[in-house]
Order: C-alpha cells, then structure tokens, then sequence
C-alpha cells in the first residue's frame, strides 16, 4: 500500500473523553506497529478524515514516525471547514496541534456542516485517494458506531477491487496493555510476602 486511510471509533463510542486516557497510548502504539509495516513495504501517505478520537490518535503517531521515516507523509481530509469549531477547548488546541504537523489539510466541501452528503463526498474521495484502509474496529462492539461503515465499504472494495484491509482489534490492542502490565510486574521485583 503506497497510500492508506486510518480511520476507526471516535472517542465518544470508546468512553474516552480525555487526552489523558490511558487506553489511547495504547491505541496508538498498535496503530504504530502496523503503521511501521506498511513504512517498511513503501507506504507514502497516511490519510485520515480527522475526527477526534482514532483519526487524530492514528495522525499523531505517524507525525511521530516521521522521525523514523522522512518520506512518510500525513494527510487530514475533512467532509467541511473547521469541524472542530464546536468541540471543546482542549480538543481543539490538540486538534490544532496535529495539524501543524501534517503535511497536507483540505477539505472535500468549503463550507460549514450542511448536511450528511458532505460526509458522503468525503468518504468518496478518501477511498478513492487510497489503496487500503487500516481500520481500528470489534466485531463484538462496533455495531452501531460509524467505523462500521469504514469496515463494509473496504471490504466491498477488497472483493472488487483488491483494496487493502487491514484492522486493529479490542484484542490487540489489550494484548499490547498485558504486555506491558507483564513487563512493569516483572520490573517490579517479587511481590509482597514473598521471600
């Protein structure tokens, strides 16, 4: 995959409601991993449609791996102008802090939110600007949320057209969290009352 849409939950649908949650680092650093894979096979462009939650997480991260890999660049897309502009105050300073590190911002319509087509036109766009999606999704969870769609309309794409699909699941994404909760335990020393 040279270009790739990474999408997934907002934060709302996770019950994250904070930058400070801790359950974001470590979508991130799933996000990373995969994201490190397609940089080793030639990916260029990240592309996102920048909506708070999995979309800004999954930016950070590659900003962050542009370090690693200069040519890597990131894209947000927007379906309109300033979609952030209700959100909270913190939200929007974290919102403005990714984009001063993306490499390229539109958005598919100029004007403020009008209606559902302009998220329509967006998702046109994204997945024809992209050769596969790398998608944050639960089969068990996501049912109601938006990255259900995201999952459908890849995999309707993939029969068609062999558009890439890759997902990061709860599972994954735990086993990242037991991973380290092992390793801070086996840093930790004995446990109390031993010895």
């Amino acid at each position: 995959m040279k270009n790739v849409l990474v999408t997934g939950y907002r934060a709302h649908e996770l019950n994250i409601f904070g930058q400070k949650h801790p359950g974001i680092a470590y979508i991130q650093k799933a996000v990373t991993a995969k994201l490190v894979q397609l940089a080793e096979e030639g990916l260029e462009w990240v592309i996102s449609p920048g909506q708070y939650g999995v979309d800004l997480w999954a930016c950070e991260a590659a900003i962050a791996l542009k370090r690693q890999y200069p040519d890597l660049r990131v894209a947000i897309i927007t379906a309109f102008e300033h979609p952030e502009e209700n959100w909270k105050e913190d939200k929007k300073e974290y919102y403005n802090r990714i984009l001063q590190g993306i490499d390229y911002y539109g958005a598919v319509s100029r004007q403020p939110y009008s209606g559902p087509w302009q998220f329509r036109a967006r998702d046109d766009l994204l997945f024809r600007k992209t050769d596969g999606i790398l998608l944050v999704y639960d089969e068990e969870t996501g049912e109601g949320s938006s990255a259900r769609f995201y999952k459908e309309r890849a995999l309707k794409l993939q029969q068609e057209e062999g558009y890439g699909y890759l997902s990061i699941g709860t599972e994954d994404i735990q086993s990242l969290a037991d991973e380290e909760a092992s390793g801070w335990d086996d840093a930790a020393g004995p446990e109390m009352g031993e010895g």
